[in-house]
């Protein structure tokens, strides 16, 4: 899971932060976050949307493997998998919101389309 960016993280931090957007992305199916974890997570979320289209047990457990949440697998094949299953990729969208006051970064919302 991941490319690369670096966020100012450890690997092993950057590897965490990533699967857990990527949990909340399949959980909650929109998220904001600045553009840039936004476009390093949505590579890591279209592969498992991919692997949710065909329900088999090898996929589940690759599914459970990177993610870590037998929740957001068990909404990922049951859900998200089948309503995606004519589609042929392109599963998610970006749209921009804002920039943060902060530090000026851009805010995105990702969500996972119907």
């Amino acid at each position: 899971m991941g490319g690369s960016r670096r966020f100012g993280r450890r690997p092993d931090e950057r590897a965490s932060m990533l699967k857990n957007l990527s949990v909340s992305l399949i959980t909650h199916e929109k998220v904001r976050t600045t553009s840039a974890k936004a476009k390093e997570v949505r590579s890591s979320v279209e592969r498992l949307i991919t692997l949710g289209v065909t329900d088999t047990p090898r996929n589940r457990e690759l599914a459970e493997s990177r993610l870590g949440n037998r929740i957001a697998v068990a909404k990922l094949f049951d859900d998200i998998g089948p309503r995606m299953a004519g589609r042929p990729g392109g599963y998610t969208r970006m749209y921009r919101l804002e920039t943060r006051h902060g530090d000026g970064a851009p805010i995105v919302q990702i969500e996972i389309l119907d």
